[in-house]
């Protein structure tokens, strides 16, 4: 991992001023599970010492970023949060043409696995069609309904003024290594290569370049804030399981577990490279001026989204998105009852025990070597 003071200056970025204790963000992505991303911002908002350094987002973090970032330029921390909640409730409101609703009006009393599709017979349908056509066959216009919804909220000359540094990362197709858009790139096509999926449209060409969604190189990617930003507590809010019971044995819970395992690929890696390099660094082997020793720290609610399959990832219905948004603000705020005080202190991850690998415990026959 380069030092932080070299890529600095080769980039020329300035260390942001700022009056509390800096953070940065690091969101996932997770269709319609943005919205416990959503929560969670909400919660964060709230609390006026801690300061925004920067926010890395991919496909739905990179929507939540962008909105954030809008309302700030128009209302501050109140102005994000306005935002926030008006982009998904238009999202909620467009749920009927995306093939969600399926529940509207039924309120907070479902439990939140009724929001699954797994047996929503318009679902299945749309699975089996899309195995067979691609989006260059059944929208050859690549008429994508989130622009509009996009247009409403997040504008070009918003994003560019906002003081918070966003970086939004989608999936050069070609290559595929990830690209990273910053202030002077970001608009709404960014966003929207950010969220490609390639089975449901088709590729965000940007200059030349056909991109994906981000998922497939960083979600989210973390070396910009390594990278781009002073501040030394990365806040990772977490949407993707990393690890799920049992064996998948139907093509559909197979398929599901190896996008979820592809997606949460790039981010492993970087967590594992951010704690070798915290652990030189805490053993004199690299000197911390040169090297970032990060404060980790994670939002998430595993146990309470567990009952959510991959299926509920294209539910946008009003009722799914509200009850998603209160778990999200719920774990920000247990998370900030029994860490706020670690911030600017030390890390409230266990790195080791959530991102390395466990030992594999050698058989007899290797251990009588």
């Amino acid at each position: 991992m380069p030092s932080r003071r070299s890529a600095r200056a080769a980039a020329g970025v300035q260390p942001a001023a700022t009056a509390g204790r800096p953070i940065v963000l690091a969101l996932q992505g997770g269709g319609s599970h943005g919205a416990f991303t959503w929560g969670v911002l909400d919660r964060l908002l709230d609390e006026t010492g801690l300061d925004l350094a920067g926010i890395s987002g991919t496909s739905a973090g990179a929507l939540n970023a962008a909105v954030l970032a809008c309302g700030w330029v128009d209302g501050g921390r109140r102005g994000a949060q306005a935002a926030l909640r008006a982009f998904w409730l238009d999202v909620g409101a467009q749920s009927g043409a995306w093939g969600g609703g399926c529940f509207a009006g039924a309120g907070a009393a479902l439990p939140l696995a009724a929001f699954n599709l797994d047996l929503n017979p318009f679902y299945l349908w749309q699975q089996q069609f899309l195995r067979l056509f691609s989006p260059y066959q059944f929208n050859p216009l690549g008429r994508d309904p989130l622009r509009t919804v996009l247009a409403r909220h997040v504008d070009a000359a918003r994003l560019r003024a906002s003081p918070i540094p966003l970086f939004i990362v989608a999936t050069a197709v070609r290559t595929g290594q990830p690209r990273v858009f910053q202030r002077a790139d970001l608009d709404i096509d960014a966003l929207l290569a950010s969220a490609c999926l390639p089975q449901l449209f088709r590729a965000v060409e940007i200059d030349g370049e056909p991109y994906w969604d981000g998922g497939y190189s960083g979600n989210p990617a973390l070396w910009p804030l390594v990278y781009e930003t002073p501040a030394l507590d990365l806040v990772l809010v977490k949407i993707n399981p990393l690890s799920r019971p049992g064996t998948p044995d139907t093509p559909a819970e197979i398929a599901d577990r190896v996008n979820e395992i592809t997606f949460n690929a790039g981010l492993v890696a970087e967590m594992r490279a951010i704690g070798f390099v915290g652990r030189l660094v805490e053993q004199g082997r690299l000197s911390g001026d040169d090297y970032k020793n990060l404060r980790l720290h994670m939002v998430a609610d595993d146990a309470g989204l567990a009952p959510l399959r991959a299926s509920s990832k294209v539910n946008t219905d009003p009722a799914f998105l509200q009850a998603l948004h209160a778990l999200g603000h719920a774990a920000a705020d247990r998370w900030l009852a029994d860490h706020r005080a670690d911030i600017g202190v030390r890390s409230s991850l266990d790195l080791a025990a959530t991102f390395l690998a466990p030992r594999v415990a050698p058989t007899p026959a290797q251990g009588a070597r």
